[in-house]
C-alpha cells in the first residue's frame, strides 16, 4: 500500500505544478493587458494611431480617408500593415516551433520585448509636436505594431477565455450579458473585471510616463513582457505541450 502511495506522489506533484502554471498564465496575461494600455497610450497620444487595438485603428483609418483632422492615412496604414506582419510571424512561430510551450513562449517574449526596446531607442529625439524626424515616426509605429501583432497571434493560440490582452469589447459584453441582472451566473467575473482594470491602469501609467518621453513607457513595456513570461515559463513542466 505504501508503495502505491509513493507511485502516485510524482503524478500529484506534476498536477499541482500544472495547476499553478495555469494560474500563472492568467496572471501573466493580465500584466500583458496592462502593457497594452501603456503601448496604446504611447501610440494614440503620441501618433494618433492604435498599434495594439486594430478595431480602433481601422476606424481611425476610415476617419483619415474621409479627411478628418488629426488622423493620418499613412500612420494608420503602416500600423495596420505592420500588425499583420507581426501576426504572421507569431502564427509561424506557433506552428513551426517544437511543441514544448516553454521554448515557444520564451522566443515570442524575447522577440516582442526586443521590438519594444528598439521602438524605445527609435523614439529618442522624436518631437511629438512637429512629428520630426519622419523616419522615427514611422519606425516607432511599425516596431510597436509588429510587437503587438506577434503578441496577438500568440495569445490567440493560447486561447484563454476573456484574456485576449488587447481588446475588451467582448469582455465588457460578457460582464453585462452574463450578469445576474441578465439572468446569467456571472462566469469568470473576476477575470473579466481584472482584465478591464489592468488595461485601464496601463493606459493611466502610459499617459503619465509619456510626459517624460516615449522611450520610458516603451522600455518599461518590454521589461514587463520579459519578466512575466519568464516567471510563467519557469512554472511549466519541461515537457508540457503547446496545445495542452
Amino acid at each position: 500500500m505504501d508503495q502505491n502511495k509513493d507511485e502516485h506522489r510524482p503524478v500529484a506533484a506534476s498536477s499541482d505544478k500544472v495547476g499553478y502554471a495555469d494560474t500563472s498564465l492568467r496572471a501573466a496575461l493580465l500584466i500583458l493587458s496592462l502593457v497594452t494600455g501603456i503601448v496604446d497610450a504611447v501610440s494614440v497620444l503620441g501618433f494618433s494611431v492604435f498599434t495594439a487595438n486594430m478595431t480602433g485603428n481601422v476606424v481611425f483609418l476610415g476617419f483619415a480617408v474621409a479627411g478628418a483632422r488629426g488622423f493620418s492615412i499613412e500612420r494608420s496604414a503602416i500600423s495596420l500593415g505592420a500588425f499583420l506582419v507581426g501576426a504572421l510571424i507569431g502564427g509561424r512561430l506557433g506552428s513551426t516551433r517544437s511543441r514544448a510551450r516553454r521554448g515557444w513562449l520564451t522566443t515570442v517574449a524575447v522577440c516582442e520585448a526586443a521590438l519594444l526596446f528598439l521602438a524605445a531607442l527609435a523614439s529618442i529625439g522624436f518631437d511629438v509636436g512637429s512629428a520630426k524626424p519622419t523616419y522615427s515616426l514611422y519606425g516607432v509605429i511599425a516596431l510597436m505594431a509588429i510587437a503587438m501583432g506577434l503578441r496577438n497571434a500568440t495569445v490567440r493560440q493560447l486561447a484563454v477565455p476573456d484574456l485576449t490582452t488587447t481588446v475588451l469589447t467582448l469582455t465588457l459584453t460578457g460582464i453585462a450579458a452574463d450578469s445576474s441582472l441578465a439572468g446569467g451566473k456571472n462566469p469568470r467575473i473576476g477575470r473579466r473585471v481584472a482584465s478591464v482594470v489592468a488595461m485601464f491602469v496601463g493606459a493611466v501609467i502610459g499617459a503619465l510616463l509619456l510626459r517624460y518621453g516615449m522611450a520610458l513607457p516603451l522600455a518599461l513595456s518590454g521589461v514587463c513582457v520579459l519578466l512575466v513570461t519568464f516567471i510563467y515559463v519557469s512554472q511549466l513542466p519541461s515537457s508540457r505541450m503547446v496545445d495542452e
